[in-house]
């Protein structure tokens, strides 16, 4: 249950396109919880680094429990925020189905998940750099999926002018 202060306004929203231009600026924060998966009725929550194009969250991983979870059940849930202060911040829950982007038949979605990915500083650290460190190996192989927008939903929190 979310505390709200009285004098805060609070927005639901849930028009698609307005949605989509929600997580569009949220998504240069790039951090997000999710996805949100399950497998044998185990939710499994993990961070990542994502970039928002018209229908499709973009990422990149290397193989992993997240990535086992999703191949099994490609249903997949995706929560963002962005937060000013207290007062003022986005929520934004995406639902939407995990498709891997193989070479070599999605050369060009691999293209330009990567140069959507780029435009954020060290997008690809944290996938490479924490399985490197935890198993020592030097030859991961990374791969990048996407996730196609079914629906979102969201919660907008502004501070009242008085």
């Amino acid at each position: 249950m979310l505390s709200v202060n009285p004098e805060q306004q609070r927005e639901h929203y849930g028009n698609q396109r307005n949605d989509r231009r929600r997580v569009q600026r949220i998504s240069g924060a790039c951090l997000s919880r999710p996805p949100g998966c399950s497998y044998e009725n185990q939710p499994y929550v993990v961070p990542i680094h994502f970039a928002h194009e018209d229908t499709y969250l973009y990422g990149f991983s290397t193989f992993g429990q997240k990535v086992k979870w999703m191949r099994a059940n490609p249903k997949v849930c995706v929560q963002t925020d962005k937060i000013e202060n207290q007062g003022e911040w986005i929520s934004v829950i995406v639902y939407g189905e995990y498709e891997e982007l193989p070479e070599p038949q999605y050369t060009a979605e691999r293209k330009h998940a990567r140069s959507l990915l780029a435009r954020h500083y060290h997008w690809w650290l944290n996938a490479l750099g924490e399985r490197q460190m935890r198993l020592g190996e030097n030859s991961i192989e990374p791969f990048f999926f996407r996730i196609r927008i079914q629906s979102m939903s969201g919660l907008r929190a502004t501070e009242a002018e008085g």
